[in-house]
């Protein structure tokens, strides 16, 4: 997965066909998409952005990525810093792909005027942060469909390997039987992320911009992470199905908490002194601010019943990180995903099933297991108290940071295609109407 493995003969002799372009880039993830060189993608990238730190911690990451010892990238930016920076990229074209990862309140907008000017768009989650951004969102998916060009965001969460093998096992019958329908006090499928502002990026303390934790900015708890977590329970439990929102998707409850950050905390995080004055609304005590950064979501898709939430704390306890929790009920098994101390946080994938006096299961789960050996050797089971642990080579857990390569690997294949596959498009719209009317239900439930 680098540009070392392109033969110099087709470097030289045909040029690149992707020429990246990245937009205001605020977020951290926009620099994680260029942390791998790509074949077919030319090392100048387009910078189109406001001046100041953000940028400045944007060139920092990749110069850091060029220059590290081991296969070191070779990005040249070209940076473009006037106050008409957005107006200057639909001008001049420079590039055929808009990257953008950083502040969501004006994402969607940049989106919509992207895909109007002709760009493909690889977007970070969320693209849409509240009801009107999802109409407007709408709006440029038909748009992007009309232009011809592919607009797409960063789903990164289908390349952890616990949660590909949790889907894998969901699609065999010996083993997990079918997908339960639940119920909203016992959902089918439950996915729970915890999340933490303090934390380390590609070897040191992420400062964090101050708006990250303006919820009008970067969008509430339940619009943000949650993305993940409902596109991950679109995928698993209907493959390449096309869900269409205004019949599969019922909400059935929602809420929203906030979490609290003292004025030093704030500080420690965005290298401040002091909140700016657009947090005046959610200041207590002159010295406490709350984020609405913690949500949850109980609805019913295509008839099954789902949970996701996300919480996010401050700091994560010493040695941990972020964390998922994740359960698919079968009528043979259940299908877990633990990450807490136990699991030492790293993910771990558990098979537990119903009738653990069913000495057949255990013989169906061995064959199943190595017949999936196949596509995934080295992977095995070792017994548990509940059922199995399934044993997962070291090889196949790359890491949060590595798996935006796999997003843009395959984003990259869609391009040479020119299409996107017929379930993503319909599937993301119903990701984004059910992230953003869960927040307009959870902003009208006033008991909490």
């Amino acid at each position: 997965m680098g540009y070392k493995n392109v033969s110099l003969k087709k470097a030289i002799n045909d040029p690149p066909a992707i020429h990246l372009i990245t937009l205001d880039p605020g977020h951290f993830h926009a620099s994680l998409v260029q942390k791998t060189m790509y074949p077919d993608v030319d090392a100048v990238v387009h910078v189109y952005a406001p001046a100041g730190p953000e940028l400045q911690e944007h060139l920092s990451k990749i110069n850091l990525y060029n220059t590290r010892a081991d296969d070191p990238t070779h990005w040249k930016e070209d940076v473009y810093t006037g106050n008409d920076f957005m107006e200057r990229m639909l001008k001049e074209k420079k590039g055929n792909v808009v990257v953008m990862a950083g502040n969501n309140r004006k994402k969607t907008e940049y989106i919509l005027r992207s895909v109007q000017a002709g760009f493909n768009v690889l977007a970070d989650k969320p693209m849409a942060i509240d009801k009107h951004n999802f109409e407007m969102l709408k709006t440029a998916f038909q748009t992007a469909e009309k232009n011809k060009v592919l607009l797409y965001d960063i789903m990164t969460e289908r390349y952890e390997i616990t949660t590909i093998l949790q889907r894998e096992l969901s699609l065999l019958p010996a083993v997990f039987g079918k997908l339960q329908k639940g119920t909203t006090a016992d959902p089918a499928v439950t996915k729970e992320s915890v999340h933490h502002f303090y934390k380390y990026v590609s070897g040191s303390v992420l400062t964090r911009p101050p708006w990250f934790m303006d919820v009008k900015q970067q969008g509430e708890g339940i619009v943000d992470v949650t993305t993940h977590l409902v596109d991950l329970v679109q995928w698993e439990c209907f493959p390449e199905q096309v869900i269409d929102y205004k019949k599969d998707i019922q909400l059935n409850t929602a809420r929203r908490w906030p979490t609290e950050m003292g004025v030093s905390q704030f500080n420690t995080l965005t290298k401040l002194n002091g909140f700016p004055a657009y947090f005046k609304n959610d200041i207590v005590n002159d010295s406490v601010l709350k984020v609405y950064s913690n949500g949850e979501i109980n609805y019913t898709i295509k008839g099954v019943h789902a949970k996701v939430s996300v919480t996010w704390a401050y700091k994560a306890p010493e040695g941990g990180g972020d964390t998922h929790y994740s359960i698919m009920r079968g009528t043979k098994t259940n299908l877990v995903i633990r990450q807490g101390a136990e699991q030492k946080y790293v993910p771990a994938l558990y098979i537990e099933p119903l009738n653990a006096g069913d000495v057949s299961y255990e013989s169906d789960l061995v064959k199943s297991i190595q017949r999936l050996q196949t596509k995934y050797p080295g992977i095995d089971l070792k017994k548990t108290a509940k059922g199995w642990e399934v044993i997962i080579p070291e090889k196949y857990k790359e890491g949060h940071e590595a798996h935006f390569g796999r997003v843009m690997e395959k984003y990259l294949q869609y391009l040479k295609a020119g299409k996107l596959p017929s379930w993503e498009v319909p599937n993301m719209i119903a990701k984004y109407y059910t992230t953003t009317n869960a927040l307009d239900m959870a902003q009208k439930n006033k008991t909490r």
